[in-house]
């Protein structure tokens, strides 16, 4: 799974955001906001990667649980798939 093209990551004043680009403004009019830690997935999704990839990158960069980490990732992906952002 990977992020869909034609959205990139920006930091700005300290806030991660995410902005369409080019076709991908029809499909969001707007702007998605992002944690610290939802950057950090959405980077590593920028390449085909697993969940598991995902899992272990918030156990190596966060003091979580596997199960906290788990359900966040899940959730992440949950939010990316309703949003037809995820490529899977």
């Amino acid at each position: 799974m990977k992020i869909k093209s034609g959205f990139v990551l920006r930091n700005v004043a300290d806030n991660w955001i995410v902005v369409p680009t080019g076709e991908r403004v029809i499909d969001l009019n707007g702007l998605i906001t992002l944690s610290e830690s939802g950057a950090l997935l959405w980077k590593y999704l920028q390449d085909e990667v697993e969940k598991k990839d995902l899992v272990d990158a918030l156990l190596e960069e966060y003091e979580v649980s596997e199960e906290e980490a788990i359900q966040d990732v899940e959730a992440f992906l949950a939010d990316l798939v309703a949003g037809s952002i995820l490529e899977t």
